[in-house]
């Protein structure tokens, strides 16, 4: 038992998790790609890496789909509610901070 539950519960809780990481990510890019277009995302693209903490973040249930909706949360209230644009906030996401 882990943290009081069986094994198979947490890897099945795991599954689940990335699964509806899976599904969000998905749904949040074609959501971008709407909104900008694929080209001028490739073009506008940075070379900003993932932190560390978000690739160990795969094997905590549902952490990356949290991650996911975070990402959008900021999309929303920080940039699209200012007066932003869905590119400003891609660059935003891409590009390393000195870069921008």
């Amino acid at each position: 038992m882990i943290a009081g539950m069986h094994e198979q519960d947490i890897l099945a809780y795991v599954i689940f998790g990335l699964i509806l990481n899976f599904l969000f990510s998905i749904l949040f890019g074609l959501y971008l790609t709407k909104n900008i277009g694929m080209e001028e995302m490739i073009r506008s693209k940075g070379e900003k890496e993932q932190s560390l903490l978000v690739s160990l973040s795969l094997f905590i249930p549902f952490a990356k789909m949290a991650i996911t909706l975070y990402r959008v949360a900021v999309l929303q209230f920080f940039f699209l509610n200012k007066g932003y644009t869905h590119k400003e906030f891609w660059i935003y996401m891409t590009h390393e901070e000195e870069n921008r």
